[in-house]
C-alpha cells in the first residue's frame, strides 16, 4: 500500500512538471508570436528604392547655419545635378532668400519638421502641427506642395509614419550616411559614400557640415565614373501602390499577373 502511494506521488509530480513545462512553452511561443506580429506590423519610412536603374538621390538636411549652402548649389549646378533639401521651419524663417535660391535652381524641398524635435515624444496632434506648419512655410515661398518629410535625428515610430500617410507625405530616411556632421575629412566622406551607394540609394549630407564643399565634388565624380545618374528623391520614389519592406526598401506593388501597378 505504501509503495502504491509513493508511486502515485511520483507520477503526480511528474505530471505537474510536464504541465509546468508545457505551460512555459506555450507562454514563450505566445510571446514569440506576438513579437513576430509586432515586427510585421511595424511601419517604416523609405530608406532606399528598389530599382534596376543606376540612380541615386543626394539629400541635404538644413537646420543650423547656411554659410555653405550657396557653394553646394554652385557645385550641383556645375555637375547639372538636382538634389533634395530637407528644411526645418525655423531655418526657413531665418533664410528665406536661401529657400528661394534652392527652389529657383530646380531642387526639391521637403520638410525636416518645424522645430527639430524627437518626433516620437510628441502627441499625434503635435506631430501634425510640426509637419503642417513647416510644410506651409515652404509652400508659401515656393508655391509647391511639400510631399516629403525627413524625421529629425532619423527618429520615428508607427504613429509618425501613420501621420505622414494621413497627410499624404512620404517619410524619407537614408541608406547611406556620409557622417559629414562628425567633422570627417573630405576624403573620409567620399570613401564612406562611394563604397556604400547602390541602385536607388538615398545619401544623407548636411548643408553646413565642415567639409561638405570639398567632399561633394569628389563624391559626384566617383559616382559618375561608376555610371550613376542623379535625381531628387521625389523622382525616384514610388508615390502610390508601393510597400516598404522590413529593411526600409521601397518596392512597387505588383498585380497577381506580375504586372507593375
Amino acid at each position: 500500500m505504501k509503495i502504491a502511494i509513493v508511486k502515485k506521488s511520483i507520477i503526480t509530480r511528474i505530471c505537474a512538471i510536464c504541465l509546468t513545462f508545457l505551460f512555459a512553452s506555450a507562454v514563450v511561443f505566445s510571446a514569440d508570436k506576438a513579437t513576430f506580429a509586432n515586427a510585421v506590423q511595424r511601419k517604416i519610412p523609405v530608406y532606399k528604392v528598389d530599382t534596376p536603374d543606376k540612380i541615386v538621390s543626394l539629400t541635404f538636411d538644413a537646420a543650423w547655419g547656411a554659410d555653405k549652402t550657396l557653394a553646394i548649389l554652385d557645385i550641383l549646378d556645375q555637375y547639372d545635378i538636382k538634389a533634395t533639401f530637407f528644411l526645418v521651419g525655423f531655418w526657413v524663417d531665418n533664410f528665406n532668400d536661401m529657400v528661394k535660391q534652392i527652389d529657383a535652381r530646380g531642387h526639391e524641398i521637403g520638410t525636416h519638421s518645424e522645430t527639430h524635435p524627437h518626433m516620437p515624444k510628441l502627441s499625434q496632434q503635435q506631430m501634425k502641427d510640426e509637419l503642417y506648419i513647416s510644410s506651409q512655410k515652404i509652400t508659401d515661398i515656393t508655391g509647391k506642395k511639400t510631399e516629403l518629410f525627413r524625421p529629425p535625428f532619423g527618429d520615428y515610430n508607427n504613429t509618425l509614419v501613420s501621420v505622414c500617410e494621413q497627410m499624404d507625405i512620404i517619410p524619407i530616411q537614408w541608406d547611406v550616411d556620409s557622417l559629414d556632421w562628425k567633422g570627417l575629412s573630405a576624403s573620409q566622406i567620399h570613401d564612406r559614400v562611394a563604397k556604400k551607394v547602390t541602385n536607388g540609394s538615398i545619401v544623407l549630407f548636411h548643408n553646413n557640415s565642415d567639409n561638405i564643399v570639398e567632399a561633394l565634388p569628389l563624391v559626384i565624380q566617383t559616382l559618375q565614373l561608376k555610371k550613376f545618374s542623379f535625381a531628387p528623391v521625389g523622382k525616384i520614389v514610388y508615390k502610390n501602390n508601393y510597400f516598404v519592406d522590413n529593411n526600409g526598401v521601397q518596392h512597387k506593388k505588383e498585380t497577381q499577373q506580375g504586372d507593375i501597378l
